[in-house]
């Protein structure tokens, strides 16, 4: 099998659209925060199921910035580096939710309704160590990079620029669940998932960079012709 740009470039499209489909249906029917716990099998489930998700949205918004670096410059890389940054460190505090806190909820049950409050905003009774500061990166990143990569994509319009523009205020808006009550935290989601669906499938639609020259056709110089059948030149 041979691996191309175009193909990795399809590859990543997809890894989005699956993710922002995986990020749309985490929302439906999931539990508000004093009645979700760590030690029930939705919790893993819907833990594991974030896990995969952030995993593919990281491949996929990478596929997004190599597809139109240059066009992008230097906010597209800056918004690209914060929004991965952002998503590297979802992915450790989904691990965390998954993989850890289910099993301290009995040996240190304090510990665990600490972490839980803190990640979704709240104000944890003890001390959690570095917790605080991932879940304050986590956010940060993930806000203010999503912001900046949006725009960077809305203005490069080589994807879909509804999508790079719901994305961009899509995330933004997640600084609002600070004030907003717990109701709003599963509809503000939605927006997100369909960005990245939209933008995803942009990006299948547009695997190849249009400057590529093919063996028949050059971007810039025309059709190619054979050496044996150009005029002698003396």
């Amino acid at each position: 099998m041979t691996i191309t740009a175009t193909g990795l470039t399809k590859a990543a499209g997809a890894a989005a659209v699956v993710a922002g489909s995986i990020f749309i249906a985490i929302q439906i029917g999931h539990p508000s925060t004093g009645s979700f716990t760590t030690e029930t099998t939705q919790w893993v489930v819907r833990g594991c199921a974030k896990i995969v998700m952030v995993a593919l949205a990281l491949a996929g918004i990478t596929g997004m910035y190599l597809r139109q670096y240059r066009k992008a410059g230097v906010l597209g890389l800056i918004g690209y580096l914060m929004f991965a940054a952002g998503y590297l460190a979802l992915f450790s505090v989904e691990v965390i939710a998954a993989a850890v806190l289910p099993n301290l909820v009995h040996s240190q049950p304090g510990f665990v309704n600490d972490v839980v409050a803190a990640a979704n905003g709240g104000t944890p009774n003890g001390d959690i160590g570095g917790l605080q500061t991932l879940f304050n990166f986590a956010g940060g990143g993930y806000i203010l990079g999503g912001l900046l990569f949006g725009v960077a994509l809305f203005r490069t319009r080589v994807l879909a620029r509804w999508a790079a523009a719901l994305l961009a205020v899509s995330t933004a808006a997640t600084a609002a669940l600070a004030v907003l009550p717990e109701s709003f935290n599963r509809p503000l989601a939605v927006p997100e998932g369909i960005a990245l669906i939209a933008l995803g499938v942009s990006l299948w639609r547009n695997a190849r960079d249009s400057r590529q020259a093919s063996p028949e056709t050059s971007a810039e110089t025309g059709p190619a012709v054979s050496p044996v059948a150009q005029p002698a030149v003396r």
